[in-house]
């Protein structure tokens, strides 16, 4: 577990001590001030520094120095994140090792668009369907943190489509290629007037992947148009349309993955393969919504926010053709009241409630080659989640931050079999209220450190994938997952904020989890079984250790180190034949350690290099696979060039596995068959342009 602290030692010794020196060492040319990190997701701007709360945030100029094919590199900046990337457009998102339940997917992460909630009323988010370049800046917030969003035990992840800090006009337009016939075009706008803006961005993505069956393609629109009118007060209009498709190579056994690891799971006497199932996702998705703030007064204003989505679902898999058709629709609004400031006391609460519907046709046939067959089953599930929620916060002496939030949660779901068993009215399921409290303070111990802690109740229902599985039979036994979450840490930085160096350690059970088991036909059901340990440490550094200047043959070197101890474990947890009882939680390695360099240089040019040890991942719940450790190293160099005051060209290129590492980047937990493996891409190149008008 503790291989990766040396790489982690020196980083944090050189950035520390090269600090010292440069407060011996001040020049004109070394004094660059960077913007304060602000936080937004505690419904109104802090910052970073003050919040207590485990936040990480993914700026602008983070994503700038990623390949921007996928967000997999650059959320896994973030400690305590993991993404993973199974074949191209195929994704999983994790907060704090919540992958147990998740084959494919999101489970247990609320995740909002703007204001917006992007997960659905079901608890499923389409994550993929978003393009990278559409992503302006990513807020995490680990750990349990629904009093404010909702239903969750993982995390919340907040993702802004447009950049606040930038008022400019602009057009972009960009375009790349690289190994396996990658090829991302993308082109946008921004127009600002006195009191309008509009935002325009356009992508097309297409790779033919590493492994055989693994093409993708995503053609991707979305908008954004933010008018203010009186004093302060803003409505927003947004909104995407995404068409994605992606084939499904399908696991391999430990065997098959070393013969040719570029292969599809093959056929069998017993069951066909991928290739002849044609196998692969298709997901059209159109999503909107509207979001209006309003300042009564200068103490009061009010957010109202409404959206909508339709997603258009197809997965010819290797037992069944799915078809699903999902309509969504919800209404978020919060008052935020704000004291007078005083001598000594600040004040702020906030009063709100989310409401979402998805109501989903869930269909399954027969899978003949690819082709739809008859049908196996016709459900209608509509599901429904509302919560209330307040939060009110104290400062004291400008030095202790106090918060107290809660939130009541509602939850149920409707479901009728249209065929074979030609039900004529819907059952009811309906969930116990439960109330989710929040409890957390900070201390600022000087203007640089900030010492807090927290304790929060996580509660988890399950989504509707898990409620109507594959095998078309719908559980109305599943229940819901909860837990309580006790965290501390610090913060620290240096006067100009150019250091950053962040440390979380907290102890999470999870009970009552909700369990992803697989009959011997290969279609999954869902189960409660037992609780989880999930004790970790979080721990992000991050340092210019030459600050960003005019002159010289380096201008500028940023180090950064993002370090995740996860030594999570099953307690009370067991199937039907078995105790896991001490074993090691499926799909979360024991430590995780990702460190970077970028270095700017004259004319414009720069480096950036990440490195990334991940331990060996358990893969099943008996601990008797596991997939190996692995280092994998990226680096991406470009060019800026000032065409003229407002137009710019960049030119980059990039290589991802420079060591040309044989790894998984996205395992099968408890397969059938022992069909772990989804061999990654080994070296491979990027290169590209960007222009700015």
């Amino acid at each position: 577990m503790f291989k990766t602290l040396p790489i982690t030692i020196i980083f944090l010794t050189i950035g520390v001590a090269v600090n010292a020196q440069n407060k011996h060492n001040n020049s004109k040319t070394d004094t660059t001030k960077l913007k304060t990190v602000t936080v937004k997701g505690y419904l109104s701007d802090q910052p970073m520094l003050s919040v207590p709360a485990s936040v990480s945030v993914i700026s602008p100029a983070q994503l700038k120095v990623q390949p921007d094919i996928s967000l997999v590199s650059a959320v896994n900046t973030v400690p305590g994140v993991r993404m993973e990337e199974r074949s191209p457009g195929s994704y999983r998102l994790s907060v704090r090792g919540s992958l147990l339940r998740s084959p494919f997917g999101i489970r247990d992460v609320k995740i909002y668009y703007d204001e917006l909630p992007l997960t659905d009323a079901g608890g499923n988010t389409y994550l993929n369907a978003i393009d990278f370049n559409s992503v302006q800046g990513i807020e995490v917030l680990k750990g349990p943190d629904g009093s404010l969003f909702g239903a969750n035990s993982g995390g919340v992840v907040l993702i802004s489509p447009v950049n606040r800090y930038d008022s400019t006009n602009f057009v972009t337009a960009g375009l790349s290629g690289g190994s396996y016939g990658l090829v991302h075009e993308n082109v946008g706008l921004q127009n600002v007037s006195k009191n309008n803006q509009f935002n325009f961005n356009q992508s097309y993505q297409t790779a033919h992947g590493y492994r055989v069956h693994s093409d993708m393609y995503r053609n991707y629109f979305q908008a954004s148009d933010k008018l203010t009118y009186g004093n302060n007060n803003s409505l927003k209009v947004l909104g995407f349309y995404s068409d994605l498709s992606y084939e499904t190579p399908g696991g391999l056994t430990q065997a098959q993955a070393a013969a040719d690891p570029t292969a599809a799971r093959p056929s069998t006497p017993a069951v066909p393969g991928s290739i002849a199932q044609h196998a692969s996702i298709t997901n059209k998705m159109t999503y909107g919504g509207a979001v209006n703030e309003w300042h009564i007064t200068n103490n009061i204003r009010n957010i109202f926010a409404v959206y909508g989505t339709y997603v258009n679902f197809t997965n010819p898999f290797i037992t069944n053709y799915e078809q699903r058709y999902e309509r969504t629709y919800g209404m978020r609004t919060y008052f935020e009241f704000t004291g007078t400031p005083k001598d000594n006391f600040n004040w702020k609460a906030n009063v709100g409630m989310e409401w979402s519907q998805t109501n989903a046709d869930n269909n399954d046939y027969g899978n003949r080659a690819g082709v739809r067959d008859t049908a196996q089953s016709l459900d209608k599930v509509n599901t429904g989640q509302h919560f209330f929620f307040a939060r009110y916060e104290e400062t004291l002496y400008d030095r202790l931050h106090i918060e107290a939030a809660a939130s009541l949660n509602f939850y149920g779901y409707d479901f009728r079999n249209v065929y074979p068993r030609k039900q004529t009215s819907f059952t009811k399921q309906t969930f116990s209220p439960q109330v989710m409290p929040r409890l957390a303070l900070s201390y600022q111990i000087n203007d640089n450190f900030v010492w807090r802690a927290s304790v929060s109740r996580g509660y988890s229902t399950p989504t509707s994938a898990e409620i109507r599985p594959s095998n078309n039979i719908i559980n109305t036994s599943l229940q819901a997952q909860y837990g309580w979450n006790y965290e501390t840490g610090f913060r620290l930085r240096n006067n100009d904020e150019t250091m950053l160096f962040d440390v979380s350690a907290f102890y999470y059970r999870l009970n009552n989890a909700i369990v992803r088991r697989l009959t011997a036909q290969e279609t999954e059901y869902y189960t409660n079984s037992g609780d989880i340990k999930q004790p970790g440490l979080e721990l992000y550094f991050t340092d210019w250790l030459i600050k960003q200047r005019e002159t010289g043959f380096i201008r500028g070197l940023q180090i950064g180190e993002s370090l995740t101890i996860s030594k999570f474990t099953f307690g009370n947890y067991s199937d039907a034949t078995k105790s896991y009882a001490g074993n090691e939680l499926t799909g979360v390695p024991r430590d995780v350690s990702v460190a970077s360099v970028q270095v700017k240089f004259p004319e414009h040019f720069y480096l950036y290099v990440q490195y990334n040890h991940t331990a060996r991942i358990p893969l099943n719940e008996a601990n008797t696979f596991y997939a190996p450790k692995y280092d994998l190293v990226q680096t991406k160099i470009g060019w800026e060039h000032k065409l003229s005051d407002k137009s710019r060209l960049e030119i980059f290129g990039g290589i991802d596995n420079l060591l040309n590492e044989k790894y998984s980047l996205g395992d099968d937990l408890d397969a059938v068959g022992n069909r772990f493996f989804n061999p990654s891409a080994l070296r491979n190149y990027y290169a590209g342009f960007n222009i700015r008008f």
